[in-house]
């Protein structure tokens, strides 16, 4: 019989459904305005001038939204309390000049996007999504949610020192997906065909940005269903999380100290240096015009900002079982034992002493227990958002999120109950 603790199934089943209708960080935003619509929020457009009242608003830019709530009697200088996490996560992303092909196959020409596990996109059912600009401006979301594109792997008869040199991938000549027979390649067939699947006309589309997915739906996993095995969980998890817990604050009618608020952003995985990445203008300038629209002065901007604190939630490394010795040996985070405190002394993540005070604060509040994650000496760990938000920003932050395995695999697997008791954390952090 199992051990674990009962999880909330209604949040893991929303959690399942949000990651299977967000193949792209464009989808991803999308699926998180409706439900902050839902919870009561609207949204407001970066060129139209903004109003002082109260509510749930967000904006959205590109694949990155930010979400906020001003409670009845917030002050100009009303601290913030913020969860950020990110949209994006690697995949095999389409070139310009996507249409090409040899020996009797057509092929889709991809780049490679951040740092994506590459053997875990081989052999399998791949659709394709993204965004599709047209030539007014306006733009298109188109999701092919089915078999289109495969990237076959070489039969072991053809590379037998796969075996013993292991798998070796060419990021140029081995990754790029087929999706027919023929030696007719040519320009125009691969948009012309999503033309049709968005029912627009041929020629309108003029740029796209458009990306692989697995086709494979989120499913729980194990004897006892107490895994969850989906796509994209780096770092739509925590998305998902932070609207619910958003939702939940907003419309929960307990008297807010803070401005709750939602950052999600693009461009985490290559870097975040984009304008709708975290290390561009968006969260500043539209914390900034909250202050202004209420009336506040370049003072009380200075005082809510010295006042707010971020969670930036990530997903994490849970304890390998056939590799531990990877990990440090005195923190071994486990799945299906809550979130996890992200420490780095280097400042690749930006939690120190005091933020874990308000990290520990917000899950005693929850009920929830956490762990602490800390990187083995002998292998540097990877950053988030967290280092550049407290940077730009001069922001207390803290790194956090939920322990995974198969980070980066084009599927991977946490406990099914961690992100219920991630989504209570931040609903208790951004309650204060």
């Amino acid at each position: 019989m199992s051990t674990s603790r009962p999880f909330d199934r209604g949040h893991t089943d929303d959690l399942m459904s949000f990651l299977a209708a967000s193949p792209s960080p464009y989808h991803a935003v999308a699926s998180a305005a409706a439900r902050l619509e839902k919870a009561g929020f609207r949204q407001v457009a970066e060129t139209d001038a903004w109003d002082a009242a109260t509510g749930g608003k967000y904006v959205l830019r590109g694949g990155a939204i930010i979400a906020w709530y001003v409670p009845d009697g917030a002050a100009p200088h009303t601290p913030f309390r913020i969860v950020g996490a990110h949209t994006d996560s690697p995949n095999l992303r389409v070139k310009p000049r996507p249409d090409t092909g040899a020996h009797g196959w057509r092929q889709v020409a991809v780049e490679i996007y951040g740092g994506p596990l590459m053997n875990s996109w081989l052999d399998r059912d791949l659709g394709l999504a993204g965004r599709l600009t047209l030539r007014d401006g306006s733009t298109r979301l188109v999701n092919v949610d089915r078999p289109l594109l495969r990237v076959p792997q070489l039969a072991i008869h053809l590379d037998r020192t796969v075996s013993t040199d292991g798998l070796k991938l060419d990021k140029q000549r081995h990754l790029q997906p087929v999706w027919g027979l023929g030696d007719d390649v040519r320009d125009g067939d691969l948009i012309a065909f999503l033309e049709q699947e968005a029912g627009l006309a041929a020629g309108e589309v003029a740029g796209w940005d458009l990306m692989t997915h697995s086709v494979e739906p989120p499913a729980y996993l194990g004897r006892d269903r107490e895994l969850l095995a989906g796509p994209r969980m780096d770092n739509l998890l925590s998305v998902h999380a932070g609207t619910a817990a958003l939702a939940a604050v907003a419309t929960g009618g307990a008297e807010l100290p803070y401005i709750p608020v939602l950052a999600a952003f693009d461009h985490e995985e290559n870097g975040s240096q984009s304008d709708t990445g975290a290390d561009g203008p968006l969260l500043g300038g539209v914390l900034e015009r909250s202050v202004f629209t209420r009336g506040g002065s370049y003072e009380d901007r200075a005082r809510a900002f010295a006042g707010t604190v971020c969670l930036s939630s990530d997903t994490g490394h849970a304890v390998h079982p056939n590799y531990a010795e990877r990990h440090d040996p005195t923190h071994h985070p486990r799945a299906g034992g809550g979130p996890i405190l992200k420490v780095n002394v280097n400042n690749r993540y930006a939690t120190d002493g005091s933020g874990r005070a308000v990290f520990a604060a917000a899950c005693e509040k929850a009920g929830v227990p956490f762990q602490t994650f800390v990187s083995n000496n002998s292998m540097p760990c990877g950053t988030t958002i967290g280092p550049i938000t407290a940077a730009r920003h001069g922001i207390k932050t803290v790194d956090i999120g939920v322990a995974i395995l198969s980070m980066h695999s084009a599927r991977e697997l946490c406990a099914a109950d961690d992100p219920f008791l991630l989504a209570n954390a931040l609903a208790a952090f951004l309650e204060g």
